[in-house]
């Protein structure tokens, strides 16, 4: 699986520039059970309910909640099974963010909400769009760190971890991930490109150089492709 980060690729390459965050509209800490024994800090954002994660925590009347009760019965329906209903509304939502659809995307994750809300790629999902959409990276890291807690996280994730983290200027951070997500998966190209630049922010160009030519490697995929490029130069790798 590739990472999902193509979005963020011009972000880690431009080390100086200046990122201006995006409150949420809500500023009081107040938490909520998602799923069981699954709490999250809730938030809204200025944006349709539907394209918010946790449908923005709007309070459903019984007509709306009747519906999302018929839409997944449908999509069980129609794919056999519930596991394949969430598999098949997750890979739509990938597609929709590598196309750059973020909005799209957001609509996806939140049906796979409603189809099996426990699952890793849900609170995955809901970072990459907290951060993509909303440009609020506590939301993103929260619900990262809740997505390697919950069942069958996908490859990707500690790989786009440690992206988000490195944009937010965290670069010890997401080395610790991105160590991790090479150790874990060591054939994934992506991650080992993601802990090239981590190992170049905090000053080793030469275990960068040593990260980039083991991602170089393992045939990289076209998301970052570019970012291995870059980060061989700024590190000036042989």
């Amino acid at each position: 699986m590739r990472s999902f980060g193509i979005y963020l690729r011009p972000t880690i390459r431009a080390i100086a520039c200046v990122m201006v965050l995006v409150s949420p509209l809500s500023a009081v800490a107040e938490t909520v059970e998602v799923a069981p024994s699954v709490q999250v800090t809730k938030r809204s954002y200025t944006a349709p309910v539907n394209e918010q994660p946790f449908f923005g925590f709007a309070v459903k009347s019984p007509e709306q909640k009747a519906e999302d009760e018929k839409f997944v019965s449908a999509i069980i329906g129609a794919t056999g099974s519930r596991e394949k209903a969430f598999e098949e509304t997750t890979k739509r939502a990938w597609i929709a963010i590598q196309a750059g659809k973020v909005r799209e995307a957001a609509l996806r994750f939140n049906q796979a909400f409603l189809i099996s809300p426990e699952q890793s790629t849900v609170y995955h999902g809901f970072a990459v769009i907290a951060q993509a959409r909303f440009n609020d990276f506590d939301a993103a890291d929260e619900l990262f760190k809740i997505a390697l807690k919950q069942p069958n996280p996908v490859k990707a994730l500690k790989a786009d971890y440690g992206r988000m983290l490195l944009i937010a200027k965290r670069p010890r951070d997401a080395q610790e991930v991105l160590d991790q997500a090479v150790k874990e998966s060591p054939d994934f190209s992506d991650a080992w490109t993601n802990l090239a630049w981590a190992r170049f922010q905090n000053g080793d160009p030469v275990a960068a150089c040593a990260a980039a030519e083991e991602a170089a490697k393992k045939r990289p995929s076209n998301n970052s492709v570019s970012d291995l490029t870059a980060v061989r130069s700024v590190a000036q790798c042989k």
